[in-house]
């Protein structure tokens, strides 16, 4: 096995997490803030450890499609930061990182294909260490699955690392590794077995200015406490709580009727595709598929599509069938017709309708396909509005939306009394969807 003895310049890496490149504590957890460095510093380390030779990592997230452009884009961007690029093979179309000093591994997957996950394992030794990047999307199971992964003879202590925001209080990690020992304005823990790192922007030498502008002038009060101070949050004025998750495989195709809908966006905001289906007999909503849609462009993800690309994207996905969109840009929905989205037509709106229709929704109960994680993450934060004194007003926070109004848009002729007529029909399967 060949050694290399490099020289990486400290100033590249944040004071606060220097001490954590030699860590050994086999649970370290690092959350905090936005733009806090936490994921970039993982980075780092993972690449450092692979030079070394002695490691082999499994990088994971809750859905597979999210790696490519966040972790799996940080890991290169270390590698290219530290000039190491010579010693590193990157399989881009199987998300393989090879270290060719030493024969080492960064593996990629999501834990929404457990087969893939069981099936894992590296072309020397075994898997050492476990990073689950955004931890909180990930379930207690999820983790006990990928704690079974950490086995096997290695020359140094295993660790499994999550990486995350504080985003509910009620989630389990917090319950299992914070409740009652680290409070709010701690920023670190250690154990015998556990190592907690709470960091913020203000740990982050490498901001510009306009970041740190946002985050300081962040003016909802949850997002402030949980993007900039990087504490817990609390989503007592939660929107949806009529949802869960499950995996809709087996099921998804037995719908004979399915409903479309499309949340413009570009810019800072997603262009935002949904499709669902409505069992009135079991007083269930569906939502099947559903995405946001971005381009590449520099390695980094932009939601600054075009009306033609949207249309070539979602043509395989609609056909000719209707698709509801944001009525407040006819010019968009007619480029989207000129384009072959022929089926793209206006949603029903009235005074009040947003409000008509998250009624609407909360009416039924809700499944989520569990590889839908934008979807998932918009049903976790989607709050209420609050008044000076902190109670919930009946007006939605305009963030976090943007697949729920493309649902609304969707089902808005029925929601609105504007039903079609090929609505009436049911299903003649087993499942009586409508």
């Amino acid at each position: 096995m060949k050694t290399l003895n490099i020289n990486i310049d400290e100033g590249v890496i944040n004071k606060i997490y220097r001490p954590y490149l030699t860590e050994n504590r086999r649970l370290q957890i690092f959350f905090g803030g936005s733009s806090s460095g936490k994921s970039v510093f993982l980075a780092q380390r993972c690449v450092l450890d692979m030079i070394k030779g002695d490691r082999n990592y499994l990088i994971i997230r809750n859905v597979a499609k999210t790696m490519r452009h966040s972790v799996f884009n940080e890991i290169k961007s270390a590698i290219t930061r530290f000039k190491l690029n010579e010693y590193f093979n990157i399989n881009k179309s199987d998300m393989v990182i090879t270290c060719t000093l030493n024969n080492r591994q960064i593996l990629f997957s999501g834990l929404d294909d457990p087969l893939k996950v069981h099936g894992i394992k590296p072309q020397l030794g075994v898997i050492t260490d476990i990073w689950i990047e955004e931890a909180w999307e990930v379930s207690k199971s999820g983790v006990k699955e990928l704690t079974k992964r950490l086995r096997g003879l290695a020359r140094v202590d295993k660790r499994i690392i999550f990486s995350f925001n504080p985003i509910m209080r009620t989630h389990w990690t917090y319950k299992d590794f914070f409740k009652g020992k680290f409070a709010d304005d701690d920023v670190v823990y250690k154990d015998e077995n556990v190592s907690i790192l709470r960091t913020t922007y203000k740990d982050n030498a490498f901001l510009m200015p306009d970041d740190i502008k946002a985050l300081e002038n962040e003016k909802d009060r949850y997002y402030y406490e949980v993007y900039t101070l990087g504490h817990w949050g609390t989503l007592g004025n939660v929107i949806f709580k009529n949802w869960r998750i499950e995996d809709l495989t087996n099921i998804k195709e037995h719908f004979n009727l399915y409903r479309h809908g499309l949340d413009f966006g570009y810019s800072n905001d997603p262009t935002a595709y949904i499709r669902s289906a409505l069992d009135r007999k079991k007083s269930t909503l569906y939502i099947v598929e559903g995405y946001y849609m971005t381009v590449i462009k520099d390695e980094c993800k932009s939601y600054e599509l075009t009306n033609p690309e949207i249309a070539e994207r979602l043509i395989k996905e609609v056909g000719s069938d209707i698709i509801r969109c944001d009525s407040q840009e006819p010019k968009s929905i007619e480029e989207l017709r000129q384009n072959g989205l022929t089926g793209a037509t206006a949603a029903v709106k009235g005074k009040g309708s947003v409000l008509f229709g998250i009624q609407w929704l909360k009416q039924w109960e809700i499944v989520i396909d569990q590889t839908l994680q934008d979807i998932i993450n918009e049903f976790q934060l989607y709050q209420w509005r609050t008044d000076k004194n902190d109670e919930p007003i009946n007006e939605p926070i305009d963030k976090d939306n943007h697949c729920i109004d493309g649902c609304r848009y969707s089902w808005s002729d029925i929601l609105m009394g504007e039903q079609d007529k090929d609505d009436t029909e049911y299903t003649k399967d087993e499942y009586g969807f409508f």
